[in-house]
């Protein structure tokens, strides 16, 4: 079981003397009905093109409230990877996702490019859907179940268009 909650983060940096370390990562979604698809390479900075870097294949079901649903991953091959991703439908989404340390947790802040270029916004992993947990001051709205925010979402919806709905502090 997967529970996160997703949060927008402040664009004035502060976040960034905070992180631990960063990676690149590109993601290809399938067709599925009924669950969430992924493929993912995931490779250290700077190398941008997966080679050095894993993949992964994660499976993941709907979420009645957009906190929680089951979450099925494991790695893969890199050459299977990229086979894989030529069956995922449009663009990939691609990313860079720092980790940023709080507390007992450690957010994931993740940088948009590509289609999505300029979004930013954090998630969370939590061991129950109360738990409590640190709240830096570069944490900003709650973005949780907001389907914007679903990466799946960002290939038929990308940023740009929806992007003047945010806060002007979190463009």
């Amino acid at each position: 079981m997967e529970i996160e909650r997703k949060f927008l983060v402040k664009r004035d940096d502060s976040f960034r003397k905070m992180v631990a370390s960063s990676s690149m990562i590109a993601q290809g979604y399938m067709d599925v009905k009924g669950a969430t698809v992924r493929i993912r390479l995931r490779s250290p900075l700077p190398d941008t093109d997966g080679n050095g870097g894993k993949a992964y294949l994660t499976i993941k079901g709907p979420s009645a409230n957009g906190i929680s649903r089951y979450e099925f991953e494991r790695e893969i091959p890199l050459d299977d990877a990229r086979e894989m991703l030529k069956l995922c439908r449009g663009e990939l989404v691609e990313k860079t996702r720092h980790l940023v340390p709080v507390g007992k947790h450690t957010f994931e802040v993740d940088e948009f490019h590509g289609a999505n270029d300029g979004l930013l916004f954090c998630e969370v992993e939590l061991q129950s859907e109360d738990e409590a947990f640190e709240h830096p001051a570069w944490l900003g709205p709650e973005v949780t179940g907001n389907r914007h925010f679903y990466n799946k979402g960002l290939l038929s919806n990308p940023y740009p268009n929806w992007r003047d709905e945010l806060p002007e502090e979190f463009r």
